[in-house]
């Protein structure tokens, strides 16, 4: 068994996991470069590669699996940087992506303006057809007024095109007509039909998936070409996958076919190795897992040793931003992370992010031009981070301009730099427990039951405050924190979805339609089954999931159904209680009786590939293990000022090894803050179980 190589290139730095046939982990991490990616994947493969004393020419020749995350596609939804799109709809219909589907954060809030369309109305063509709801035609499609919409775009200089036709989910025949047109009027211009795609039965998601997708197809198509031939160049040979919001992983030319599930790739695979962390240490089968990188904190759940997915994700604020509207893993983000901007409202309010410093310039710590305040500067300035420490000593950081950049801010609030450092942390915290409440509370799940897995390069900073303010007691943070979504991708199995819509009732159950949608769907993955047996992947397993409903409701929510087909009445009263028992266990009250909507149908085929083996960091070398500290800081902690606190080096620690706070655990790629009450332990894995103290 080769080399496994997971990365994960995020806004702030590029993560890399390397695992050998020993099955240890490995960790290399270096500041992202947006110009060029593969620049930092090198570098911090070489920092990782040091590890093995071997160059990384030799190890990327000896690697059997790549996996590759980024937040490419993510950053250029938000920042707006996607192909020029155009969007064609059925004639009557251009106004999908302006109208949306309502809903506003705050109904009483007057002053936030309406959010622009993703593709705007200048680029959105009317295309004279009509199918119904049954699928029957009611207007032709008029192809010549398709070949001059497509002429159009040409001059417009048009590079994406997304169809979104009005019930092409009942019968796509439309669809794949204008889709022959545009192949031959613009060859060379890529597009994405809604039916194949995202097949649902609401108009706005659809086409709000659609564009995306069609958006991203030129930038993330170059992008991983180029990522597959810098890693050629350099002696790769092996098998290059990506990460995908599934939280699974998948060839790259079927993701640069499909790339908004490119989206929130990176943040999808934290759970999965929190999922196994929580498993391996603890025997846990419930857990809160939380990863603050450089530019956001994310936080997902593990129920019952399964991990929580979704269809509501959205890139930017809910209702504002443009809804994805495709499975993923559910992940939810908020702008605080290490590179998130500290700034003073025009109310006199001190706020952190959403703004961030990203990897340039950065923070004003790290000497490359940063001007702004940080929660990264907030930490040196504490003593949290020691300036000639830094990543294992690989990054000297600038304290004098961490202090100027915090005292300047201070002025504004009228405290000391330390005063004003704790301030930026707290509100930073505060947004973090925002962000958990509402994955946790909000969805009717007590944090306080649940184990806190604690990831990210920043998450050591604040985790002890987080946990302590939501009144949890426990809270694992492995020695791999500051790579976890990497990690995650080191036990990612290949997962693909395939999607038919199919409305009907419990009351009158269409069993034919039904089931000829799920013959439909297995079809579909039996053919990319065979793909996979033909690359030696065999052994899938498939999971049915349905969107459903009480009748009259207007949202739904998905379910695990019980049975592979509806042979008999028996079958859909089966499904009717399974209903019955998620709305009961979401919502705290059920309908027994009631009829039951279905809507979208869901076969999600997993073929397992991922590393089965606990997770391990390799021993470390140098010094002899001890449980003593080996320097010390004065450190500023809330109700005790300044205090005299022990540093420690992470992998010195002997298993067992309690520390008490308050005390700062330094590792290579992250740093933990013990705060007073706090007690951490060693596990026999080497990780950090951090306790209230008993005392």
């Amino acid at each position: 068994m080769g080399y496994r190589i997971t990365v994960d290139v995020g806004g702030t730095f590029t993560d890399v996991v390397v695992v050998g046939a020993d099955g240890e982990l490995l960790i290399g991490k270096a500041p992202t470069t947006p110009e060029r990616a593969f620049t930092g994947v090198r570098d911090a493969l070489e920092n990782a590669a040091s590890g093995l004393g071997v160059a990384v020419p030799d190890v990327l020749a000896g690697t059997d699996l790549f996996v590759y995350s980024t937040t490419r596609a993510t950053n250029a939804v938000l920042e707006r940087t996607t192909a020029k799109t155009a969007l064609l709809t059925t004639e009557g219909f251009p106004d999908v992506l302006v109208l949306r589907e309502g809903g506003k954060s705050n109904p009483f809030d007057l002053d936030v303006p309406y959010p622009e369309p993703y593709v705007p109305r200048r680029l959105t063509f009317e295309v004279p057809e009509r199918i119904d709801a049954e699928g029957g035609v009611v207007a032709p499609l008029d192809e010549a007024a398709v070949r001059r919409i497509a002429r159009g775009l040409a001059e417009r200089g048009v590079e994406a095109v997304a169809v979104c036709l009005l019930w092409s989910v009942a019968n796509p025949a439309h669809e794949l007509r204008v889709a022959e047109i545009l192949a031959e009027e613009l060859p060379d211009v890529p597009y994405t039909l809604s039916h194949r795609l995202n097949p649902v039965v609401r108009e706005y998601r659809r086409a709000s998936a659609t564009a995306l997708d069609a958006s991203l197809k030129p930038l993330m198509g170059a992008h991983l070409a180029a990522v597959a031939d810098d890693l050629a160049a350099a002696g790769f040979t092996g098998e290059l996958v990506a990460a995908t919001s599934y939280g699974g992983i998948m060839h790259v030319p079927d993701l640069a076919e499909r790339p908004i599930f490119s989206v929130k790739s990176g943040p999808a695979l934290a759970p999965v190795a929190g999922k196994n962390y929580a498993a391996a240490e603890l025997a846990a089968r419930d857990a809160v897992v939380c990863d603050m990188g450089g530019t956001s904190f994310d936080v997902s759940l593990v129920r019952d040793g399964a991990i929580n997915f979704t269809r509501e994700t959205w890139l930017g604020e809910r209702f504002l931003g443009h809804l994805v509207a495709t499975s993923s893993v559910d992940v939810r983000s908020v702008g605080a992370g290490g590179g998130s901007i500290a700034w003073v409202d025009d109310g006199g309010l001190l706020r952190v992010g959403p703004q961030s410093a990203g990897a340039r310039p950065g923070p004003a710590c790290y000497g490359r031009g940063g001007t702004r305040p940080t929660v990264t500067d907030a930490a040196v300035v504490l003593g949290y981070l020691s300036p000639e420490h830094f990543l294992g000593g690989r990054m000297t950081l600038d304290a004098a301009a961490a202090r100027r950049v915090i005292g300047e801010l201070g002025e504004r609030l009228g405290l000391d730099a330390h005063q004003a450092a704790d301030a930026v942390l707290a509100v930073a915290s505060e947004v973090m427990v925002g962000a958990i409440g509402d994955i946790t509370v909000n969805e009717g799940l007590d944090p306080r039951e649940s184990v806190f897995v604690a990831g990210g390069g920043a998450a050591g900073l604040t985790i002890g405050r987080i946990v302590a303010e939501l009144g949890c007691g426990r809270v694992l943070i492995p020695r791999t924190a500051g790579a976890l979504s990497a990690v995650g991708g080191q036990y990612s199995d290949i997962v693909a979805e395939f999607t038919g819509s199919c409305p009907t009732t419990t009351a009158a159950f269409d069993r034919a339609r039904v089931n000829a949608t799920l013959d439909e769907l297995n079809a579909r993955a039996d053919a990319f089954a065979a793909r996979l047996a033909e690359r030696g992947i065999s052994g899938t397993r498939r999971e049915l999931f349905v969107e459903a409903r009480y009748a009259f409701q207007v949202w739904d929510i998905e379910l695990a159904v019980p049975s592979a087909r509806f042979d008999s009445a028996a079958d859909v009263k089966a499904l009717s209680a399974a209903f019955d028992a998620e709305h009961e266990r979401i919502f705290a009250v059920a309908e027994p009786g009631q009829t039951v909507e279905t809507l979208t149908w869901r076969l999600r085929l997993t073929a397992p590939v991922g590393d089965d083996r606990r997770p391990r960091m390799a021993a470390a070398g140098g010094a002899a293990a001890s449980g003593a500290p080996g320097a010390s800081t004065e450190a500023y902690f809330p109700g005790r000022g300044l205090v005299t606190t022990p540093i420690h080096t992470g992998p010195e620690l002997p298993a067992g090894t309690a520390v008490p706070g308050p005390a700062i655990i330094a590792d290579r790629t992250s740093t933990l803050v013990v705060q007073p009450e706090w007690t951490v332990t060693v596990t026999g894995d080497g990780n950090y179980l951090m306790e209230v103290d008993a005392r």
